[in-house]
């Protein structure tokens, strides 16, 4: 009785080592307890200033950082094609280009980096902001935008399938249009 009894309290202490293991690990992927609706929650808590200086589409830019300029491809959102080489223009791009580039253009935003900064074509990745606007977001939650969760930048991918769900629902942009 005594040696099933220990053998219990072993599994139980395992059991709760694992349990506080996944939190601790749950919340790193999380960006320390941050929630994704938090603006600027972020796994990697990295963030920049920078000055748009051109709209390339709806879902990127180019930007000045350091004296440089850099590509920066919106995190989580894909926005229907107006510059793709070999692709026609899409439904609700040029719509959404405007969009961005009223959102954007011109000004002094800030990028917050989730797990990886640059995608395979070196364009940095990023949630955009301006002022307390969660540009990303915006472009969801009003029909200009569609997902797109590549894991691992996955810490806002809750928030905008939920945005997205909500501008289906009730067709705006163009999830009525197209």
């Amino acid at each position: 009785m005594l040696g099933a009894m220990r053998r219990l309290r072993g599994l139980i202490g395992s059991l709760l080592l694992a349990a506080l293991i996944a939190l601790v690990v749950l919340r790193s992927d999380n960006g320390g307890g941050g929630g994704e609706g938090q603006p600027g929650a972020s796994a990697s808590g990295r963030s920049v200033h920078a000055r748009v200086t051109r709209v390339i589409d709806g879902d990127t830019v180019e930007v000045g950082i350091d004296g440089r300029e850099d590509e920066v491809r919106y995190i989580g959102i894909d926005t229907p094609e107006t510059v793709k080489p070999g692709t026609p223009v899409q439904c609700f791009g040029p719509q959404a280009s405007v969009l961005n580039h009223r959102l954007v253009e011109g000004r002094t935003v800030r990028l917050v980096f989730d797990r990886e900064r640059r995608d395979v074509y070196g364009r940095l990745l990023a949630y955009v902001f301006v002022g307390g606007e969660f540009v990303n977001a915006r472009l969801v939650r009003l029909g200009y935008a569609r997902t797109l969760t590549i894991p691992p930048n996955v810490a806002h991918a809750g928030l905008f399938h939920r945005l997205a769900r909500s501008a289906g629902r009730e067709g705006r942009g163009l999830w009525g249009a197209c």
